[in-house]
């Protein structure tokens, strides 16, 4: 088990990455206005099981070996960075079709919106390459087994993550819940979505084309 002063450093690294907004929160907000609150928690729970796979591939070695493959690697980043303009494109062009589940009170399939977030968990290159940088410099000699002391820091992440984006889906769900209240609003909110995750997705891969 690591210390307490190993776990307050990395409790404080993992505020400072989780609850600064960056690419998970506006993926969040994106899947919000095009889902509503409902729909943006349970891309917080896909996404975060896809986030938690990262952890124990890192804890057990395997996010090393991915990381150690240029073009695996690569792919990975590529990967999300498609699915992620996929869900942006997608969200565009069905924009009119919410406002028709709505009336209808027909529900967003939920399988689908937690395998769809998962996959953007399990392909976010910048939670991986957190993970493999961060996680040996916190690992204690002479305490657990490394593999369980990265579990461990992995789980105090896991948990601020899910914690912060469930923040951010309620207050983006609650805000899309104002912002519709005519049918041509809504279409409005849903492009606006869409264009967030489509955005974030070309900027996902610029960033790793060029890096």
């Amino acid at each position: 088990m690591p210390s307490s002063s190993t776990l307050a450093s990395f409790l404080v690294l993992a505020l400072v990455v989780i609850v600064v907004p960056g690419p998970s929160v506006v993926f969040v907000i994106g899947r919000a206005m095009i889902l509503g609150t409902r729909g943006a928690i349970q891309s917080v729970l896909g996404n975060a099981a896809g986030v938690g796979v990262q952890i124990v591939a890192v804890s057990l070695g395997v996010g090393v070996l991915i990381a150690s493959s240029p073009v695996f690697f690569g792919l990975v980043k590529i990967v999300g960075s498609l699915f992620l303009v996929y869900l942006g494109i997608e969200g565009i062009r069905h924009r009119k079709d919410l406002r028709l589940e709505l009336n209808s009170a027909v529900a967003v399939s939920t399988r689908k919106t937690l395998v769809d977030s998962s996959i953007v968990g399990i392909t976010n290159a910048k939670t991986l390459v957190f993970f493999i940088a961060s996680f040996p410099l916190f690992v204690e000699e002479g305490g657990f087994a490394p593999p369980i002391q990265m579990l461990i820091l992995g789980g105090i992440f896991f948990v601020i993550g899910i914690a912060s984006d469930m923040v951010w889906a309620v207050v983006a769900g609650v805000a899309r819940a104002r912002l519709v209240a005519s049918p041509r609003g809504l279409e409005w909110v849903r492009l606006g979505g869409g264009v967030a995750l489509t955005l974030l997705g070309v900027y996902l891969g610029y960033y790793s084309l060029a890096s």
